[in-house]
């Protein structure tokens, strides 16, 4: 008998979905099983939803969709004394072996064997259950809602960028490159810790507005591509009218500590490395074409700091979660959109289209759990 109702993604075939009884998790005893309230809507869902999918990881059988996710405890295993049924938590969605290197040495997001939730082979989180290991559920402080918590996990995307790889300080300057929900959530953990300055750097006038709005001190839409311009050529460009407009150094008080690239477009990138402070550091999230063309004699000159931001690793929930319920980081007014679950196909529609019926611009859509009212907190 089974009673979880789940959003299912055809394998080989793009955009076809339907929803489908599969059966309750069994929990071992240092697991928990959570009946899931909210969902976010991020873009590797939409992208294997329209293309099947990323990189090397292919849609080959029918896949459970979503992965950033909050909700109920309802059963806990036998070993665990931490969490009871009842417990509201977001749900961290990758578990991994414990065993390995990157497990031992503090970098677990790096592990060969993880299971990551909508990530082929593995099942979702859109369905009424899900079971994690009990240390990947974590409690919600009263202060924080069910879809607080839902955006736990592109905001420890965010903490993992700027706060672990990126070292970011108090009174350092960032430039973020891309606007989505990652690059905005940067852009809001870099002012929790402090930030002197924040760069908000897209092609949407709109999105740059939001970006101003909510936590942005400057902001620069790039010039656009002129006829038979090569990308090299226009990142020059790009650079150098960003660095006039906004008065940026490349040493000193003006110069930029920091950029986060969280649009994977080639353009930015290469913007990017021409725009960053000698010795500064260049964090790379967002993921775009595979094979970019950069110029290495700006790194090696700058002495830069190149690093890749993969997910998450351990304190990262912890440090997301403390901002939000201290109220540094403010997650409402990015949620612009919300589903019931019969309407999931309507809401990855309206993410892939970025805009709903009605011209609202998406910023995150939140889809709700079966038989959870949309409104529910």
């Amino acid at each position: 008998m089974s009673d979880n109702p789940s959003f299912v993604l055809k394998a080989k075939v793009h955009e076809q979905v339907y929803f489908d009884q599969k059966p309750i998790p069994i929990v071992a005893p240092d697991e928990v099983l959570v009946e899931v309230k909210k969902t976010g809507i991020c873009g590797s869902d939409v992208h294997f939803y329209s293309h099947g999918r990323i990189g090397d990881f292919c849609v080959n059988s029918d896949m459970v969709l979503g992965h950033e996710s909050s909700g109920v405890i309802s059963k806990v295993g036998s070993d665990i004394k931490n969490l009871k049924p009842g417990d509201r938590v977001a749900i961290e969605p990758g578990a991994t072996c414990r065993k390995c290197e990157f497990c031992k040495t503090g970098r677990y997001q790096l592990c060969p064997h993880v299971v990551f939730a909508a990530t082929p082979p593995h099942d979702g989180t859109l369905g009424r259950y899900y079971k994690v290991p009990s240390d990947l559920a974590y409690p919600l402080p009263p202060n924080l809602s069910l879809e607080d918590g839902a955006m736990m996990e592109p905001t420890a995307v965010a903490v993992h960028a700027v706060s672990k790889l990126g070292a970011f300080k108090t009174n350092q300057s960032i430039a973020v490159f891309g606007c989505g929900p990652v690059g905005i959530l940067c852009m809001a953990v870099a002012k929790a810790l402090g930030a002197s300055r924040i760069v908000a750097v897209d092609i949407v006038p709109g999105r740059l507005e939001f970006a101003k709005s909510y936590a942005a001190t400057d902001t620069f839409q790039p010039p656009a591509l002129e006829k038979d311009e090569s990308r090299v050529t226009y990142s020059k460009r790009s650079a150098a009218a960003m660095k006039e407009a906004l008065g940026i150094a490349e040493r000193g008080p003006n110069a930029i500590d920091l950029i986060i690239d969280a649009s994977g477009a080639e353009v930015s990138i290469q913007t990017g490395i021409r725009v960053i402070k000698y010795g500064g550091t260049f964090v790379q999230v967002g993921m775009g074409a595979p094979d970019i063309t950069i110029d290495m004699s700006v790194v090696l000159s700058k002495e830069l700091i190149l690093k890749g931001s993969f997910r998450y690793g351990p304190g990262d929930y912890p440090l997301a979660i403390a901002l939000a319920s201290q109220g540094k980081i403010d997650l409402k007014p990015l949620v612009s959109h919300r589903f019931p679950f019969n309407d999931a196909v309507t809401a990855f529609k309206t993410t892939r289209n970025g805009k709903s019926e009605d011209g609202k611009g998406v910023i995150k859509a939140i889809i709700s759990g079966p038989d959870v009212d949309v409104d529910e907190v």
